[in-house]
């Protein structure tokens, strides 16, 4: 509807100084004569909107007036943007809409709130326990890192530490932060194992080209790595390999069918005894076959439960 685009129209002007109609255009997705038609059709409305000839010149609102449509300050225009940052799976629409609003904030206000939107990545795979919403201290860590300050976290029941937050990032359901320390490699901390989060006034400088979700994939191989220390072979009938997959996540890896016509796949923990426990509920599905070291394990196990329930 033409309404509905001549207020982005607006928008989009009250947001910048000058505006050319070419990238207006690009903007709203629309031909140049189109947008030159919508922003002579606001100022014909009495829009004090006026056409600057000559290089550098555009469209803009009469003295240069831009407002913020919405009255939000920029601490509260930070909060709403890393909020949406923790939005799962946004669709096609709102994620346009969310590129529009951030054009449409002062430009003052709109680089906090690109940096708090790309503060956050999301990762489904399976990690320990799944939480029902990020803690407290995701949000504040966020306005942190739009904010680009270095702060300083109390961790589980470790004393305060100093920190260069890169990011956040969701797995399985559990918020962690990325950080660095001393401008060492970035590590992950649990963030409902942080107790306590303020900027420390010091400036958080970046690693130069740092890309978050190339940092995320590598601190997620090197926990895969240590949580992957042990590792057996198993046969699993067939009907159960994708379910036992979800379980494992990247520490099951299939391997082709069996003669039997089970599947065999390779299953991975921190230790025998940590994979004898996770691979027990599984005995009516998947068979252990080697090493001995786990199966011994899993024996183990099965002799303790007999004990204990007869």
């Amino acid at each position: 509807m033409r309404a509905d685009r001549l207020i982005r129209v607006l928008l989009v002007l009250q947001s910048r100084s000058t505006v050319t109609a070419a990238e207006l255009a690009d903007d709203l997705e629309v031909s140049i004569a189109t947008a030159r038609r919508d922003l002579a059709a606001l100022s014909s409305a009495g829009v004090p909107v006026y056409p600057q000839r000559g290089r550098g010149g555009g469209w803009s609102l009469v003295g240069g007036a831009r407002t913020n449509l919405t009255g939000l300050t920029e601490p509260e225009a930070t909060a709403l943007f890393a909020l949406i940052g923790q939005i799962h799976g946004v669709p096609g629409e709102a994620a346009t809409a969310i590129r529009k609003l951030v054009q449409a904030l002062p430009s003052t206000f709109r680089s906090g709130a690109e940096r708090a939107i790309g503060s956050t990545v999301r990762d489904d795979a399976p990690w320990g326990a799944v939480h029902q919403g990020p803690p407290e201290t995701v949000a504040e860590l966020q306005a942190a890192i739009a904010a680009e300050s270095a702060v300083v976290i109390s961790y589980a029941d470790r004393g305060p530490v100093g920190l260069t937050p890169l990011g956040v990032a969701a797995r399985g359901g559990t918020w962690y932060l990325l950080a660095s320390r001393d401008a060492g490699e970035p590590r992950l901390y649990r963030a409902d194992r942080i107790r306590d989060v303020r900027r420390s006034g010091r400036a958080a400088v970046r690693p130069a080209g740092f890309d978050l979700t190339k940092a995320w994939a590598a601190a997620v191989a090197r926990v895969e790595e240590l949580r992957g220390v042990v590792s057996a072979r198993a046969l699993v009938h067939a009907h159960a390999v994708a379910a036992l997959g979800r379980a494992f996540g990247a520490q099951m890896t299939p391997m082709g069918a069996a003669a039997d016509g089970r599947v065999r796949v390779e299953l991975r923990a921190q230790s025998a005894e940590a994979l004898a426990e996770q691979v027990a509920g599984w005995s009516a599905a998947a068979e252990v076959v080697e090493p001995a070291e786990v199966r011994s394990a899993i024996a183990a196990l099965g002799a303790r439960l007999v004990s204990t329930y007869g």
